[in-house]
This record gives C-alpha cells, sequence and structure tokens, in this order.
C-alpha cells in the first residue's frame, strides 16, 4: 500500500512547483475528512472534503478502503484526490479564483464541479485519438 503522508512533486510550469499530500483521518468531531494539503515558499494550503448530512450529496470514504481517497457528489461525479490530475485541477481552479491562503484552509467542496469536469474533459481527450489534451468537447 501507497503512503499517502509523504510528500509528491507537481511541476505546473518550469518555475513554479508544489508539493502535495492526501490524508485521511478522523476529526476530534467523529467526523471523517479527506485532505489535500498542497506546500509552496514555506505556504500551507489544506483543500479538506467533510462528509454532508443525509441527502447533501456530499461523500467522502470515510475510512473504507476500497473508496479511499476519493469524494463523490452523489449524481455521478467522483473525483480521486490521490491522482495528480486532480491536485492539479484543484490548484488551477484555486489561483484561477484568486490567491491561495497562507496556511489557510479551503472548503475542497467549492471546487468539486470544476474539478471533476476537468478531469473529465482530460480523460475523454487521451481516451480519443487526435484530440489535443484540454480540447473542448464536440457538438
Amino acid at each position: 500500500m501507497r503512503n499517502d503522508h509523504r510528500l509528491r512533486r507537481l511541476d505546473i510550469d518550469e518555475n513554479t512547483t508544489y508539493l502535495w499530500s492526501h490524508r485521511q483521518k478522523k476529526g476530534r468531531d467523529g467526523v471523517w475528512r479527506d485532505t489535500v494539503t498542497v506546500h509552496r515558499d514555506g505556504r500551507r494550503t489544506r483543500f479538506v472534503f467533510r462528509p454532508g448530512g443525509p441527502g447533501s450529496g456530499r461523500y467522502v470514504s470515510e475510512g473504507h478502503p476500497w473508496f479511499q481517497g476519493c469524494a463523490a457528489d452523489g449524481r455521478g461525479n467522483l473525483i480521486n484526490l490521490r491522482e495528480p490530475a486532480v491536485v492539479r485541477a484543484l490548484l488551477d481552479e484555486a489561483t484561477r479564483r484568486g490567491p491561495l491562503p497562507d496556511d489557510g484552509e479551503l472548503d475542497g467542496w467549492e471546487f468539486f464541479a470544476a474539478v471533476a469536469e476537468a478531469v473529465d474533459l482530460k480523460r475523454a481527450a487521451a481516451a480519443t485519438p487526435g484530440v489535443p489534451p484540454g480540447s473542448p468537447p464536440g457538438p
């Protein structure tokens, strides 16, 4: 089993590199959460995914090994928070909205829909020969 606590490297471009990790744990409040932490230039930002109440459509793995590291919205969208492409999409969407908070925490669910769409588009383009990655879907 892979050690999710180690820092992994994510190169955005030749001048921008982040270190990141994924953790899954039960908080003091007894609620499971999945957290993606990104580090850059001595600053740390956490994207936290907590489960919602009944009918909220916000699901995390809550310690189940077959669903570990995943967040789902109950409408068929699921992201694996241990995939570099998902972390990249989280960073892209968060920085598109503004600068990352220094040593702060963001609600990961605010970015879920945009990340799920971005990752699905990349996978679809990769599975379709002759389509450049990041291309919009056809008509």
